[in-house]
């Protein structure tokens, strides 16, 4: 079984979104359970999600989500624009939501913030 944890950041950034698109809390229930799940209890290919470069370790692998499907958002199916930042611990079986932004406010993730996340995890390694 996976573990979700979401850092405060993300909690805060996805409170205001949803605030704009009402449906965003069951779509992202729906991704974690058929996208997430699938790909790493079932081993399914999956084209949702890209590893950052720069931001994986022996451990864990940094994601970018970008087929994220938001019913609030009609006719753009799985290419919303709403990305999702997270890292995926093999050994532990977590997975930690960093950031969740809408493309068109923001093209780029904050990178800043995953880094402080990164780095606080290999402390935590050593």
């Amino acid at each position: 079984m996976i573990k979700y944890i979401c850092l405060a950041e993300f909690e805060k950034d996805f409170k205001a979104l949803q605030k704009r698109y009402r449906t965003l809390a069951e779509d992202f229930e729906t991704f974690k359970k058929f996208t997430i799940e699938t790909f790493y209890e079932m081993n399914a290919a999956s084209t949702s999600f890209l590893q950052i470069e720069g931001f994986c370790g022996k451990n864990y692998t940094a994601n970018k989500v970008r087929k994220f499907a938001c019913r609030s958002l009609p006719g753009r199916g799985n290419q919303s624009g709403i990305r999702i930042i997270f890292v995926w611990q093999k050994e532990t079986r977590t997975v930690t939501f960093v950031e969740i932004y809408f493309k068109g406010d923001k093209p780029e993730a904050d990178r800043k913030r995953l880094k402080i996340f990164i780095d606080r995890l290999e402390k935590e390694e050593r």
